[in-house]
């Protein structure tokens, strides 16, 4: 059964169909005029890759403006037009951080919407391209793109044939195209496309990026521009495809699923000692109230099973705010985090509150920032058992954090603070100024 249509509204008003599935931090993919969400699930091949991917990921996939099943009105098909839809997609459905995965010329939103740092985790571009001019069609399919002013649908019918064959794949491709899209809006659609350019944001796109070329039948994207592109970005890693296929998982879903998801989750291996930060880092530590009471009066396995709940979540959180929970480190029923910025540490802080809240279970919560000293996967030093300590002085459900912490997310996210005024903690020489997030963030 296809997933549920749930539509967002960009900031011009346009209405952007959007589907999603699966469990776990969340995957975003922007789908071409020509392959519509509905599209991907009548390829079994495509389905199954994007199953896999669900498996492990919530997956969000949505149509283009102007495509698919979302609003056909829409005459904008501006860069800037594209990226307020995926703007709109990540706040319509309460995304903080996300991974992103784009095709094409998709490539050229993607990159612009990473190149803000807290937005995106990790960025897969699949013969994606920055530049609209530099996703190239070959001869044959240039000769046949002077069929779609004159008859669109037998404009998708040859180019099914070109990509797959005489095959029933080939049938549902070109009747899927057909009707996710329309001469006009595909005309307006790639005449747009052409003028996007987003490769002066190269140096801005900070996060772990793979870029995967795989050849296509109908040309696209040259392997000399990818080449370019993985150069010119910070991190950005390039893998070469050998067989050649026309649809993202047509050819060897299993493969390339799990090679996306190798790298999507390459920082979260258990004992993956370079994904926790170097140097000063953002420490949340979040431990359960009272455990030994709630053990008391809910029962052994039942405090257990709503604790293992509670973890899972927590983790999850923490992830999908780009920190790192420590798994060498446990300390009673809590767990320990660790950010590269506070912004990040309070959003998971909250985010963890509130899983407690979801299962009944209260949270001491405590930030701090400070050195720490790494082992295996573990962390350590005085900046950790300050987090500690200020956790232990929180209220049931409150975030206390340090001044160090209050002072760097002044400059990185709107939070309001209620000084808690000095505080001695135990083991700490001098005293530690401590401030809890107010309520009003938390709405």
């Amino acid at each position: 059964m296809e997933p549920e249509i749930r539509y967002v509204r960009s900031a011009d008003g346009t209405s952007i169909a959007t589907w999603k599935f699966g469990a776990g931090s969340p995957l975003v993919v922007p789908m071409l005029p020509l392959a519509p969400l509905q599209l991907h699930w009548c390829i079994p091949e495509v389905r199954r890759g994007f199953e896999l991917l669900a498996q492990q990921r919530t997956v969000v996939m949505y149509d283009s403006r102007g495509c698919g099943l979302s609003d056909r009105a829409a005459t904008d098909f501006s860069l800037a037009a594209m990226v307020f839809d995926l703007e709109a997609v990540a706040r319509g459905h309460a995304l903080d951080r996300i991974d992103l995965l784009a095709r094409g010329p998709m490539g050229a939103i993607a990159i612009t919407y990473a190149a803000q740092p807290d937005r995106v985790r990790r960025l897969v571009l699949v013969n994606g391209v920055a530049r609209g001019k530099d996703f190239r069609m070959n001869a044959e399919r240039r000769a046949l793109g002077q069929l779609i002013a004159v008859n669109f649908e037998l404009y998708c019918q040859t180019l099914a044939l070109v990509d797959f064959g005489w095959t029933e794949t080939a049938r549902l491709v070109a009747a899927e195209s057909a009707k996710g899209c329309n001469t006009e809006i595909l005309t307006r659609w790639w005449t747009a496309q052409r003028e996007w350019d987003a490769s002066m944001r190269f140096p801005e796109v900070r996060c772990p990026t793979r870029i995967m070329h795989q050849p296509s039948p109908s040309g696209g994207v040259g392997l000399d521009a990818m080449r370019k592109m993985a150069a010119m970005m910070p991190d950005a890693r390039l893998s070469i495809r050998a067989r050649p296929g026309p649809i993202l998982f047509v050819e060897d879903p299993e493969a390339v699923a799990q090679e996306i998801l190798d790298f999507l989750d390459e920082d979260q291996r258990p004992g993956t000692v370079a994904s926790l930060p170097s140097g000063i880092a953002i420490i949340l530590f979040a431990d359960i109230v009272d455990s030994t009471g709630l053990t008391e009066s809910l029962g052994d396995a039942a405090f257990r099973a709503k604790a293992r709940e509670l973890d899972d979540a927590m983790r999850a959180a923490i992830r999908t705010c780009g920190g790192t929970p420590v798994d060498g480190k446990l300390v009673g029923d809590g767990v320990l985090a660790v950010f590269s910025s506070a912004s990040q540490a309070i959003d998971a802080a909250l985010r963890c509150g509130a899983a407690g809240d979801g299962v009944g279970l209260k949270l001491h919560l405590g930030i701090h920032a400070g050195d720490v000293i790494r082992e295996d996967n573990n962390v350590y030093g005085g900046a950790v058992n300050i987090a500690a300590r200020i956790s232990a002085l929180s209220a049931p459900g409150e975030v206390l954090v340090s001044d160090t912490v209050r002072n760097l997310a002044r400059t990185s996210v709107t939070a309001t603070f209620a000084d808690r005024g000095e505080q001695t903690l135990k083991g700490v020489s001098e005293p530690v100024h401590l401030f809890a997030i107010a309520p009003s963030l938390r709405q």
